[in-house]
């Protein structure tokens, strides 16, 4: 298909990553530093099985090509069944729209499958005219979506840049929160529990002593994480993943996958009693921040969850002087270990011209509230001395 907006391009759909090829994707995306937008864990996620048509992600990747072929841009692109494993949450439109008549599934999602992180999504090649790649991709998205007939296109969790851009090419915008922790120059991690209210540094002290008792905990990155290591973590994530999801997303190739293309950029969080793993949790370094992802644990230990998935980032993004630490999707708990509510955005293409007036109207009244809320949190909840 072409894109419509400029004869130089075309638009090409794919159905795997790796019809790009990794040299063609990495020229778009290594320069931002997202390690979620890079080749290797999309790849992964389309290796091990984790997307897959059966399991309802069908790769539906865009590449921008000049005349002469080469990749100008690229954008993640699926064709969902379902709405899991997406953490923007649209069931009440799915519902809406079956219950008028409509059929809401199947329906296209610009996103990173499984993870709520705020990156790019429009990835354009350094020096190719980037605005108007990212422009090519978003109109060439809803130009796939009209061509396919589906009822729907969805981008979750773009950056500022892109959701500009979307909101330029008529995508609705949506507005929700997450927690991030900030770094504001700490020394160390005492300085940081330094700039808390005096109860508050009590308690996340008590916290890591009770967490702590008993267990070595070690932050294991590049060579050091072993494939016993994904093992143990494996049991955690599928414990945890069963009673909160019934199914977990993830198959266990997935982590022998990234575990042999970007240990480098894996910070894993584990305890251990008597030299046997009881917990972990897995964080993704990218150029600016450490992005907390999964965590699951075998033993019931009070507070063990703070310690791994909270403190253990924190004490880590100050030692590699990373800016923040984001902690995935909701948490209020959060707040009280110093990650502080942040807006996030998704952008939202309905080919019903009715039913995009609705959800434009829902997205209208909800905007103000959940800036309300981020409001009254932070005013009343936020650790920090005032």
């Amino acid at each position: 298909m072409t894109d419509g907006s400029d004869p130089q391009f075309s638009l090409h759909v794919h159905g795997a990553i790796r019809e790009i090829g990794r040299e063609a994707w990495e020229a778009c995306a290594s320069h931002t530093g997202d390690p979620f937008v890079g080749y290797d864990f999309l790849e992964a996620c389309e290796a091990s099985g984790s997307v897959a048509p059966e399991a309802g992600w069908a790769p539906r990747h865009l590449a921008l090509k000049a005349e002469d072929g080469a990749v100008l841009g690229v954008m993640p692109l699926y064709l969902k069944g379902h709405s899991q494993g997406e953490y923007v949450f649209d069931h009440s439109w799915a519902d809406a729209l079956e219950r008028a008549g409509g059929r809401y599934y199947p329906k296209l999602l610009g996103a990173v499958p499984f993870t709520p992180v705020t990156g790019p999504r429009l990835l354009a090649r350094p020096g190719a005219g980037e605005a108007v790649v990212r422009q090519a991709l978003a109109h060439g998205a809803t130009a796939l979506a009209e061509q396919m007939g589906v009822s729907s296109l969805h981008v979750t969790f773009p950056d500022a840049t892109d959701a500009a851009a979307m909101d330029e090419a008529g995508y609705l915008a949506r507005r929700d929160m997450q927690f991030v922790w900030e770094n504001r120059g700490y020394a160390d991690l005492e300085a940081f529990l330094a700039t808390l209210s005096q109860n508050r540094r009590k308690a996340i002290r008590r916290e890591r002593r009770d967490a702590q008792a008993g267990l070595e905990i070690r932050v294991l990155t590049g060579g050091e994480i072993e494939p016993a290591h994904w093992d143990a973590f494996f049991a955690f994530y599928m414990d945890t993943g069963s009673r909160k999801w019934g199914r977990p997303y993830l198959t266990r190739a997935f982590f022998d996958r990234i575990g042999e293309t970007m240990a480098d950029r894996i910070a894993l969080v584990m305890a251990f009693r008597d030299g046997r793993p009881i917990a972990g949790a897995l964080n993704f370094i990218g150029r600016d921040a450490l992005y907390g992802r999964q965590w699951g644990a075998l033993e019931d230990v009070p507070f063990l969850h703070f310690e791994l998935c909270y403190y253990q980032a924190i004490d880590f993004a100050i030692a590699r002087g990373l800016g923040r630490v984001e902690a995935g999707a909701q948490g209020q708990h959060k707040i009280a270990r110093g990650y502080l509510p942040t807006e996030v955005r998704s952008a939202h293409w309905i080919a019903n011209e009715s039913f995009r007036d609705a959800v434009a109207g829902f997205l209208s009244e909800e905007r103000p509230a959940v800036q309300a809320e981020m409001a009254a949190m932070t005013r009343e909840l936020s650790p920090y001395r005032r």
